[in-house]
């Protein structure tokens, strides 16, 4: 089966975000599309699977348990499962991330309702 999911029909709210699960369509992957400006990212989580991030534009930190390492456009990194992580767009342009969760749907456990 082939199909095509409008940007509009998995957008987060009004953000530039875009949400994909993929159990509702028959894939085992699951993303978010992020679009940030300077100083946004999420708050410290983790998984219960890998997420690779991929940077289409600008530059990001991104926190994987005790390493900090800095991304730009064409970079790719890893979070094993299970690590405490967070990114923040630390450019001055806009960036634009695309974060891929090992899993048909996405499991979040945030630092901060622990």
């Amino acid at each position: 089966m082939t199909t095509t999911i409008p940007a509009e029909s998995i957008r987060v709210g009004e953000s530039r975000t875009l949400r994909f699960e993929g159990n509702a369509y028959g894939s085992n992957v699951s993303f978010f599309l992020v679009t940030a400006d300077p100083g946004q990212g999420p708050d410290l989580h983790r998984h219960p699977y890998d997420e690779t991030w991929t940077v289409l534009a600008g530059e990001v930190t991104i926190v994987i348990g005790a390493e900090t390492i800095t991304a730009r456009a064409g970079d790719t990194a890893v979070a094993p499962a299970d690590t405490w992580q967070r990114f923040t767009n630390t450019g001055i342009d806009t960036l634009r991330i695309m974060c891929i969760h090992a899993s048909p749907v996405m499991i979040q456990e945030f630092a901060a309702k622990r």
